[in-house]
Parts: structure tokens; sequence; C-alpha cells
């Protein structure tokens, strides 16, 4: 009988082994300002420590941490990367669990989730050569390069982009956002030799400054192949009348989720 155990398990291990070894993981880059960043519940000074079910921890969704190792995800999902902020809950967690849910995902398939973003930067922080640019193409290359849980292979699913309200704040900024939009996208796809890059631009939700609907129009001006546009506007925001809600930022991972999910 112990034999007869003994045996079954070692072919349950056997049979279950290659499936993690060879598992697809879907690496997303998650960049811009604080609304990407995180800031779901902690608009009062400190984080409320509330992390919703879409949120939860599993062992198919990884973080690149600051030291560019793989790493099991845990909010807030920005720690040591959005610095000098206090951070909460933003949309990368609830993206992955809604994109792990879809049948159209390779069985046993894994997230992978790149944290780029930087609280109150404009898109001029962004440009090609940049520190906050340069950190995104490095945490991207080693994502790629580094291996994680059970070594399989990987794919850069999309560059999801969350960032426009500091550039509210100047009428020539607002009005030169499209532009250096376009530049941004080619030059990150240039760069990471990606031409064909998804990449999902979240249309602003609020602002830093009065030339909101200025910067909105200019997002919706973008004009590049294999960009789509998720808008925020409408999702609760929190008393600051600047950051998204938890509850809203979860309605936004399910937004962009979607918003991959129909490029499949």
């Amino acid at each position: 009988m112990a034999a007869a155990l003994l045996l079954f398990l070692v072919l349950l291990a056997a049979s279950s082994a290659p499936a993690a070894a060879n598992r697809t993981t879907l690496v997303f880059l998650l960049a811009g300002q604080s609304n990407m960043g995180g800031r779901g519940g902690a608009t009062s000074g400190a984080w409320d420590g509330v992390v919703p079910a879409e949120c939860r921890p599993s062992p198919r969704i990884l973080r690149l941490s600051p030291e560019l190792r793989w790493e099991e995800a845990r909010e807030p999902l920005h720690r040591g990367i959005d610095l000098h902020n206090v951070l909460g809950v933003g949309p990368g967690m609830p993206l992955a669990h809604a994109v792990l849910r879809s049948r159209r995902l390779p069985p046993h398939a894994a997230v992978g989730l790149v944290p780029c973003a930087q609280g109150a930067t404009p898109i001029a922080d962004w440009a090609r050569g940049t520190p906050l640019y340069e950190r995104m193409i490095t945490r991207a290359t080693a994502a790629m390069a580094m291996p994680g849980p059970g070594h399989g292979d990987k794919k850069l699913a999309a560059l999801l982009w969350y960032q426009g309200e500091a550039d509210t704040i100047s009428r020539q900024d607002a009005q030169r956002y499209t532009e250096r939009m376009e530049a941004l996208v080619r030059d990150v796809r240039r760069d990471l030799a990606m031409p064909g890059l998804l990449v999902i631009q979240v249309g602003l939700a609020t602002g830093q400054g009065k030339f909101i609907d200025l910067v909105r129009d200019a997002q919706k001006r973008v004009s590049l192949p294999n960009l789509s546009y998720v808008d925020a506007k409408g999702l609760p925001v929190a008393s600051d009348y600047t950051h998204l809600t938890t509850q809203a930022q979860v309605k936004l991972g399910n937004m962009l989720a979607n918003a991959y999910l129909a490029t499949l």
C-alpha cells in the first residue's frame, strides 16, 4: 500500500512539473505617475492596509523587485519603486487576476508585473535619456532576461501607461502631450526591439491643474498602431480630488485586462 502511494505521488509530481516548467509568463510594464503607482486607500497620510480579494497575492502573479528579482507580487505593488510617496492599491494586481481568469491564455500561465511608475512626474520626465525612461527600459530588459519560477517562456504583453495629471498645470505641456506621448511609444518600441509592442493608455480622470480637458483631448489624438485607450473618467476619486479610490483601481485593473484580452 505504501509503495503504491509513493508511486502515485511520483507520477503526480512528474505530470505537474512540465506544466510548471513550461508555463508562459505574460509580462506587463506599469508606468506613469501616482495613479499607476497606486494610492488606493493611501490618501490620508498612511495606507489603510485594505487589500480587496481582487488584489490578493497568488503564486501565479509575480513582481520584478527593485533589485531586479522575480518575487510573489503583493500590495503595495510599487514599494521601493515609486519613491518618497505613501503607496496603496493600484491597478496592477486586479489586472493580473482578471487576465489569469481568461480562457484565452495557455494553461498554467502566469503574469509578471514590472512596476516603473513615479508620482508627480510630467511626461517630459519620461523622455528618452531621462532617469525614469532609462530605469523603465532597464527593468523591462531585466524582466525578460531574469528566469522566474518555472523557467518558462516570457512574453512582453503590454506597456500600461497612466500619466498626465502633472501636464494639466501648464497649457504648453498640455498642448505638447500628443507629440511627447507618440515619441515615448516609438522610443520604447525601438529600444526594446519590439515595433509592435502593445501600449494601453489610460485617459485622465483628474488633474493637478486646470488643463485637464486639453490633456485628455491630446491623449485621444495619439495615433499609433497597437495603441489602445481606456478611459478612467467617471471612476470614484478619493477626497484629495486627484487619486482613484481602492475600488476604482480594481475597476481600472479590470478595464485594462479587458483591453489587453481584446487584442488576443
